[in-house]
């Protein structure tokens, strides 16, 4: 039963991200594991049975999207689908129940005088695994409870200070220490402290500037192609894809035009002849430049998926460094899944850590491509030289699903952490702009062909996030765990 408890708990935690956002279920989703781990009766191999439990109802009901990429695009039948994404979902879910077995290895020490602290130990070990989670193989850090802070919540004011990472370290702060005041009336006093201080310094931190605005207003045209998956890469409609792009830029003129992931859904070198330079003379005669995701090959035929822009700047590029596994690269041991999946272009070449920005129309501009949003920390590299960050991407592989407006909440907290603008090309959804507040300005409708077109400033500036990135939270999660093994150690003789 317990484990059923911890399932279904995990479950409704999908509520408190977007498209739902009722970002304070996840307390009650989150604090009912922390209460189960707390009986005094739990060890480490029933806590982590709790703790998969819950993450596989959270991971499960939050990425059942997947299914439609692996069957309706990916060819896949149905409940193999379904069967894979479980499997995901139960092996991403391990993490959850490493936190919940060391947790509770760890939580005896620090009873009596110590059960004050409980709550720190809980936010240093769970934020612990979900840096392990997104960074180890096969470094998905999706879904990261943080997420569901995005403003309105109390707890927004920490991303430009601590990352994703760190809010989610104040929520289960403030969750477990309103969980200790319900079961243990002794330690409220310590434990409220534990629920104001974060919250009430996230609410002055809301109130600060860390960047500003510099230089005069550019046009922007962002367009939204909405491009059926299952008809992108037919051979016969590649005209048709070709012509609706020059369309597109002709329709949208602006000094920087961006259009989605691979909205050319094939090689440059396939372009046909005086293709590149029609595109060119459009966006000069548009007053600017245009941005086309379309997938490029190195000397030694590498193939990248790439942005390229044409217009009155010098032509110049970007690759996508981080790629999808099985979704752009094979690894190592999973044949057999492209036997079963039908996925083009899966063998995809990173384009390196340390590419120069993009210089269009006075702006630098530090383009990531899709799942590259999802990592905070990578982004930085751009900062604080980036005065705009551009996102383009193609999730029409998931139809009418959770990981667009997923995918539009990510957004708004890597606004949060950098500072800046947060501008969105996608396919079918959500493409956007998103405010260094993390507000979202203007957002079109989702499978509807059209742009947002807006006078945008670049953004100067650092947040101290931009300063020292997730070092600061390691450091202090670190030294937490070192801590209770200490105090472990010392009951252990005593």
């Amino acid at each position: 039963m317990p484990f059923l408890i911890a399932l279904l708990a995990g479950a409704v935690s999908v509520l408190a991200y977007a498209p739902f956002g009722q970002f304070w279920l996840m307390l009650p989703s989150w604090g009912l594991l922390y209460a189960l781990l707390c009986r005094r009766e739990i060890r480490s191999g029933r806590a982590f049975l709790l703790g998969w439990g819950w993450g596989i109802g959270a991971m499960f009901a939050g990425l059942c999207w997947l299914v439609v990429a692996l069957h309706r695009y990916g060819g896949m039948a149905g409940w193999l689908s379904v069967l894979l994404i479980l499997l995901f979902s139960v092996a991403l879910a391990l993490y959850h129940g490493i936190f919940a077995a060391v947790f509770a290895r760890l939580r005896g020490p620090l009873g009596g005088t110590f059960s004050g602290l409980r709550p720190l130990l809980a936010a240093a070990c769970w934020v612990g695994v979900e840096l392990l989670r997104g960074q180890l193989f096969p470094s998905f850090p999706w879904l990261l409870i943080g997420y569901t802070q995005t403003p309105p919540s109390p707890l927004a004011g920490w991303a430009p200070v601590l990352g994703v990472y760190g809010v989610s370290f104040m929520l289960v702060l403030v969750t477990a220490a309103l969980v200790d005041i319900v079961l243990n009336r002794t330690v409220w006093r310590r434990a409220l402290a534990w629920v104001l201080v974060p919250c009430l310094i996230s609410l002055g931190l809301r109130g600060v500037a860390w960047t500003h605005p510099v230089g005069d207003p550019v046009s922007v045209a962002l367009v939204q192609t909405n491009v059926a998956q299952d008809e992108k890469w037919r051979p016969e409609l590649a005209e048709e894809w070709l012509r609706l792009n020059l369309d597109l830029v002709r329709e949208h003129p602006a000094q920087i035009t961006v259009l989605p992931e691979s909205s050319l859904p094939m090689l440059e070198e396939s372009l046909p002849e005086g293709y590149v330079d029609t595109v060119r003379e459009i966006a000069r005669l548009g007053g600017g430049d245009a941005i086309l995701g379309m997938f490029t090959r190195d000397a030694q035929g590498g193939i990248y998926n790439s942005v390229v822009s044409f217009g009155k700047s010098p032509t110049q590029r970007y690759s996508k460094n981080h790629l999808v596994p099985f979704g752009e690269y094979k690894p190592y041991g999973f044949g057999w899944f492209f036997e079963l999946a039908n996925i083009p272009m899966a063998n995809q070449t990173p384009g390196g850590d340390h590419q120069p920005l993009l210089q269009v129309a006075g702006q630098q501009i530090a383009m990531n491509i899709c799942y590259e949003d999802v990592f905070g920390e990578e982004l930085r590299r751009a900062l604080p030289q980036a005065t705009l960050m551009v996102n383009v991407s193609n999730l029409a592989w998931y139809g009418d699903s959770h990981a667009q407006p997923q995918h539009l909440q990510m957004s708004r907290m890597r606004a949060l952490e950098s500072g800046r603008p947060q501008l969105r090309a996608t396919n079918t959804g959500m493409t956007g702009i998103v405010m260094p507040d993390g507000s979202v300005a203007q957002v079109l409708a989702p499978f509807t062909r059209g742009a947002v077109s807006a006078q945008v400033r670049g953004y100067q500036g650092e947040t101290p996030f931009v300063w020292w990135g997730d070092y600061p939270l390691k450091i202090v999660c670190a030294g937490l765990v070192l801590w209770a093994l200490w105090q472990a150690r010392r009951k252990s003789r005593s």
